[in-house]
């Protein structure tokens, strides 16, 4: 079980009930709003979209704020930003290698913000390339236990491309291709099996284990990043075990 998975877990679980609330709100609606710009307003020929709009509503986003920014995006509506997105790479404590999405319509800020949340808590910026060689793009489908077993996913989804279901506690985790998402994501509901998110995203292929005093500065610095209001996304390769978890809980 791959840490990185059991702790993005909790922290979404922990996050619809956090002060934070609002700021996922602002992030998750500037995931709709890009992606009706870049493939277009409708879902249905748009999986990126539909895939947004399913993360939004399973997070309580009004649909009144969704619907709007599907028509900033797409140009229905004015008032959209020109948003960019920024990859940064940089080196957390313990060695631990960062992945920095940003989705932002000022560079200079962005650049500002994330450089400041890393060396006030222990990490830098690291050269483009240095870091992104350790992740890779993947497809990740979450979807919730209820009554399902692992097989019962796993035989939904073998022949979509699914690559392996991790057991995350409450929670399988899906992994394909990026390609193979949304072949994934269908198979899944052609099976009449509901999922909480489906996205693409970066996992590690090489892990660093951390023990408590470790898990705790890296979770600190992820927190600082993650409440910049340009970082969309944050991919780490820390590995912490649910011995380490439990403990820091």
């Amino acid at each position: 079980m791959s840490g990185h998975s059991k702790w993005a877990t909790t922290k979404h679980k922990k996050a619809v009930i956090d002060a934070k609330r609002g700021k996922m709100f602002a992030k998750l609606i500037k995931n709709v709003e890009v992606a009706a710009r870049t493939g277009g307003g409708d879902p249905a020929g748009n999986p990126t979209l539909y895939d947004a709009i399913q993360k939004a509503k399973k997070n309580s986003v009004p649909n009144d704020n969704i619907d709007r920014a599907v028509k900033r995006g797409s140009g229905q509506e004015g008032g959209g930003a020109d948003w960019q997105t920024i990859m940064y790479e940089g080196y957390g404590p313990n060695g631990v290698a960062l992945l920095i999405e940003c989705l932002t319509d000022n560079r200079n800020r962005a650049a500002g913000e994330v450089r400041t949340a890393l060396t006030r808590n222990g990490g830098n910026l690291a050269d483009a390339g240095s870091v992104s060689y350790l992740f890779n793009r993947k497809g990740v489908v979450i979807v919730g236990k209820g009554e399902l077993s692992e097989d019962d996913v796993l035989l939904a989804v073998l022949d979509a491309g699914a690559e392996e279901v991790n057991d995350l506690g409450e929670e399988f985790e899906v992994v394909s291709e990026a390609t193979d998402l949304v072949a994934v994501r269908t198979a899944l509901q052609d099976a009449g099996i509901d999922y909480e998110s489906a996205e693409a995203s970066f996992l590690a292929s090489v892990n660093v284990p951390l023990e408590a005093d470790g898990a705790r500065k890296v979770f600190k610095l992820v927190d600082a990043l993650e409440d910049c209001d340009d970082v969309q996304n944050v991919y780490t390769n820390a590995d912490v075990s649910d011995e380490v978890l439990a403990a820091i809980d």
